[in-house]
């Protein structure tokens, strides 16, 4: 940060001018409409609208669409440094999002896109435009509705810092640093996840594999198995006991059909043959979802939730009743074979098994929260930097 200040206190040191974006503007024009039939592999390279808010971030150098441009009426182009904003959308909050065209091709903006030619650096103003004080610039005056909309006047009346380009650059040069260090930082759990996911089921499926000498038993001889008799319609908010439905997450119920150890599995559908809870405690089961209920003490009911997990879908694949829609028949259940290896084999596979399924709970939960907790030290970082003693106030 000392080279920041260093330039600020050589070159803006009684403060810097906020700008409207209208008085920087060299050029500023609407783009013209391309549908999305007239999207090709190849051809001359586009923006349509929606892709700003999806595809490109603070800046881009390629574009992912294409079109023939002879197909196109009224072509409307951007070039290299050119500030793109989506003047429609579906959020007040994120209305007029905008990236800065830092590629070498010569492109076409589609409709509902406004393009802002400028002589500042685009990086800088992409990313002074996505600042919290920005944003409600865009957002102030907005009506939630389904659709949500900007144009050129109110684009131009957007105030924002615009201090001497070397100071923008250093800007600049901080949070694209920034951006990649947190990047960077995410790769890196992501690929911890996949890998701790991966060594669980090398040493799930290396631990379930059943041994030649192991008793294997049909699943009706060591279990209770049956269907609820809830339907989804009987589903309530803020239900005293937990309520399957088939593949979907658990609803709420007031009353509850069973009070035991369990494990759930879909009946028919797209989710058929995974297995989808463990539960201990009462609860409700919808009418096309089945619960398992471990009757003997020779199995542990973990330690077979586990060995379902891995060989119950392969098994059902090659079973299940193929009709409109997939589904199991109770006699597929009460035929699955189960091997029942001796009590502390069972107990060592459970606390192995128990063991990386909470580090990978642990990864999968902590990964989308400390991605949320950078990109708020992102932003505040961000919003800190663009911040400036205004000249002359």
């Amino acid at each position: 940060m000392s080279r920041l200040q260093d330039l600020i206190q050589e070159l803006c040191p009684d403060g810097v001018e906020y700008k409207t974006l209208g008085e920087i503007a060299v050029d500023i024009f609407r783009g013209s409409g391309i549908k999305r039939e007239q999207i090709t592999e190849t051809g001359t390279p586009c923006v349509r609208y929606g892709e700003i808010y999806t595809t490109y971030g603070v800046w881009f150098d390629t574009c992912v669409s294409h079109t023939d441009e002879l197909t196109i009426t009224s072509k409307k182009y951007f070039e290299y440094g050119d500030i793109l904003f989506a003047i429609t959308g579906e959020s007040v909050e994120d209305i007029a999002k905008c990236t800065a065209y830092i590629g070498k091709e010569r492109c076409l903006a589609g409709g509902d896109i406004v393009v802002l030619r400028h002589n500042q650096d685009p990086k800088y103003l992409s990313y002074a435009l996505s600042t919290t004080d920005a944003q409600k610039q865009k957002s102030k005056g907005k009506v939630k509705s389904k659709v949500v909309h900007s144009g050129i006047p109110a684009i131009k009346e957007l105030v924002i810092p615009i201090p001497p380009l070397p100071v923008q650059r250093e800007i600049v040069r901080i949070l694209d640093n920034f951006t990649e260090l947190t990047a960077k930082l995410q790769e890196k759990l992501a690929a911890e996840l996949t890998a701790r996911k991966k060594q669980y089921e090398y040493y799930r499926e290396k631990l379930l594999t059943p041994s030649s000498k192991m008793k294997i038993v049909p699943l009706a001889d060591i279990a209770d198995i049956s269907t609820g008799s809830s339907n989804t319609n009987e589903g309530v908010e803020e239900g005293l006991y937990p309520f399957f439905v088939r593949s979907q997450e658990p609803l709420r119920k007031n009353e509850y059909e069973y009070d035991e150890i369990a494990i759930i599995t879909a009946g028919d559908g797209v989710g058929v043959g995974k297995v989808y809870h463990y539960i201990e405690g009462k609860y409700a089961l919808h009418q096309r979802a089945y619960r398992i209920h471990i009757n003997t003490p020779e199995v542990l009911p973990r330690y077979y939730f586990h060995y379902m997990r891995s060989a119950f879908l392969s098994y059902i694949y090659k079973t299940m009743f193929q009709g409109s829609v997939a589904s199991i028949r109770r006699p597929m259940l009460n035929a699955f074979p189960v091997p029942i290896p001796n009590m502390e084999t069972q107990q060592h596979i459970v606390q192995v098994l128990d063991n990386f399924e909470a580090i990978c709970s642990d990864l999968t939960s902590g990964l989308p929260a400390e991605i949320a907790a950078r990109q708020k030290q992102y932003e505040y970082y961000r919003d800190k930097l663009l911040q400036f003693k205004i000249k002359n106030a």
